[in-house]
């Protein structure tokens, strides 16, 4: 096989790669919140997190990481947990459902 063949079925797999249709898992926020942790609350601490979480095909949290942080470490913490212990509805690939990343914006204000 020449190199050029090569390199052509290597982009054509990556490029099909990149078009599997993919929806994230969701969650109903009004059934799972933070409880606003009291040393925050007594500094007036307020701002918007930015997470992910790695949700499994049954609807369980897996991984999480913070994106982007309020600032605070408190109100982080706080909502990394509290989306944790949410129960998700999966998210799929290509039509199946399937463990997938998404992205949760958390914000606190007083």
């Amino acid at each position: 096989m020449n190199k050029r063949l090569i390199g052509f079925i290597a982009a054509s797999i990556v490029s099909a790669s990149a078009f599997a249709a993919e929806t994230p898992a969701v969650f109903d926020a009004k059934n799972c919140k933070a409880e606003y942790p009291k040393a925050s609350l007594m500094n007036e601490e307020q701002g918007q997190v930015t997470m992910s979480f790695l949700v499994s095909a049954s609807g369980e949290v897996m991984d999480s990481k913070v994106d982007k942080s309020s600032g605070f470490k408190n109100l982080d913490k706080a909502a990394v947990k509290a989306i944790t212990g949410c129960k998700f509805k999966p998210g799929t690939k290509d039509g199946a459902v399937a463990q997938t990343w998404t992205k949760v914006d958390y914000v606190w204000s007083l």
